[in-house]
């Protein structure tokens, strides 16, 4: 039987190990984790919202580790600042209970890890390795087939293969306003880049944040104060969302695009985070790294050799994996692009995509499922 390694201990490799022991619970699996055994620094940790697709959902709903608090999507208001066209999406169009949710990472991440410890009770072959330097593991005797799930943020990774830096930082955080909201997202195109306003665990009066725009920009803005601070949110969003009377948890991330060109070599894998990091444009970089855990573990858990199951990975995760990337970069840059001819067409866009019904459920559908 075949030994598997898995490095890091982040969702996407927790949920990896899950649905591998799921499928086969006397399988060799070793998880390496960073983190103490106590979910202490978990639950504690990371509070910022984070998009989790219907697909996502479902896909977490297998091995039971899906958080309580993570209020629903159910329609998406699309719309570009200053300039006509917009888009709207609904539940309704695509005959699902929701769009997608919004998950707060501690809460998804404990969630998992729960999940996981539940179910490799039941597999002797199984190790956590926890508090682990992950440096200084030897990968090439590590295991039969090495999965590197330790991804990490865009300009904490050294490699660097399909890169594009988009000289742009997220404020990331919530916003309280004065009027109550159900199950609405927005996606508001700013100049500066996308601006959304997402469901929020705190309640319907609060929206989660997150607010691209040029780093010197972001800078100056989180050194306001929390007045002015909603001052030029406001000015920057509009109306639609109501008055903005509070905000909280504000913080910074740099944007960029960070792809691997092989996810396959020899023995090793990359997943989620290790394989592709995104701009969070269309929320799609948790999700395609589940995507990612999802198939490895259906690939390792029906194919005898590693060799087989590596070779059947790579080909089915090249289309989503590409479709995704390609999709998020082009609206990264297409929606922070100042040239008017863009502008114009930007409008034209997004008024026939809300005319256009098979290509807005196509594009939905993409964006929730993947392409498959």
């Amino acid at each position: 039987m075949k030994r598997i390694a898995i490095i890091g201990a982040g969702p996407v490799g927790l949920a990896c190990a899950s649905w591998i022991l799921s499928k086969t619970p006397d399988a060799h699996l070793d998880l390496y984790d960073r983190l103490a055994e106590s979910d202490d620094a978990i639950s504690q940790g990371d509070s910022r919202g984070i998009a989790v697709s219907q697909g996502s959902h479902l896909l977490l709903n297998s091995i039971g580790a899906w958080p309580n608090n993570s209020p629903a999507i159910h329609k998406i208001h699309v719309s570009h600042r200053g300039h006509f066209g917009r888009a709207i999406v609904r539940r309704e169009e695509l005959n699902q209970a929701a769009l997608g949710h919004i998950v707060r990472y501690a809460d998804i991440h404990l969630a998992i890890r729960k999940a996981l410890k539940k179910i490799s009770s039941s597999s002797p072959n199984f190790n956590w390795h926890f508090s682990q330097t992950i440096d200084t593991l030897d990968k090439n005797n590590l295991a039969d087939v090495v999965i590197h799930a330790e991804g990490g943020l865009f300009k904490q990774q050294e490699w660097q293969e399909i890169y594009r830096d988009y000289e742009q930082t997220a404020i990331v955080g919530w916003i309280k306003t004065d009027r109550a909201h159900q199950h609405l997202a927005w996606e508001r195109f700013t100049e500066e880049g996308p601006l959304a306003l997402l469901p929020s665990h705190k309640g319907q009066e609060y929206l989660n944040l997150v607010w691209c725009g040029n780093p010197k920009a972001t800078e100056d803005r989180l050194a306001l104060n929390p007045q002015e601070f909603l001052s030029q949110l406001q000015k920057a969003f509009g109306s639609r969302a109501g008055k903005f009377i509070d905000a909280g948890e504000l913080r910074s991330y740099d944007l960029g695009l960070n792809a691997r060109k092989e996810i396959v070599s020899g023995h090793e894998v990359w997943i989620g985070n290790a394989a592709q990091t995104m701009h969070p444009v269309a929320g799609q970089g948790l999700n395609l790294g589940l995507r990612d855990a999802h198939t490895l573990a259906e690939s390792l858990t029906t194919h005898h050799t590693a060799q087989e199951a590596l070779d059947q990975y790579q080909v089915l995760r090249k289309t989503d994996r590409n479709t995704t990337i390609a999709t998020t970069d082009f609206l990264a840059r297409i929606f922070t692009s100042k040239l008017k001819p863009v502008i114009c067409a930007r409008g034209i866009a997004l008024a026939s995509l809300q005319l256009l019904i098979p290509v807005k459920q196509s594009l939905t559908r993409q964006m929730m499922f993947g392409q498959r």
